[in-house]
């Protein structure tokens, strides 16, 4: 998969937005995303267990920064210090609800 065309970080709406090389527009509450980290930290390698506790990730947490990795995936560094996680294209775009017809989870409906 492609990387997309834009990725914009709303820190007034605590939301990711993505447009992809297709059209389609994707977005992203922070806590949604930083819940959906899938590193050694947060799942259990092994298991899959789940490890990260969703209650421990703060309702306001921010994204600091976002770094691109090759062609395939954002790094985020988040506001609770966490940046071990990769999400790829692929892992973001079957995060997007919006092509299931559910309302995708935003930072503001907490």
């Amino acid at each position: 998969m492609d990387a997309p065309k834009s990725i914009e970080a709303s820190r007034d709406d605590r939301e990711l937005r993505i447009t992809w090389n297709d059209g389609h527009q994707s977005a992203y509450g922070f806590k949604y995303l930083r819940e959906q980290c899938q590193c050694a930290q947060c799942v259990d390698e092994i298991t899959g267990e789940l490890l990260l506790d969703p209650d421990s990730v703060p309702t306001d947490i921010q994204i600091n920064d976002a770094k691109l990795v090759g062609n395939y995936a954002l790094k985020i560094i988040w506001s609770n210090g966490h940046d071990t996680g990769l999400y790829t294209w692929i892992r973001l775009r079957e995060l997007c609800h919006s092509s299931t017809g559910q309302q995708p989870p935003t930072g503001t409906d907490d």
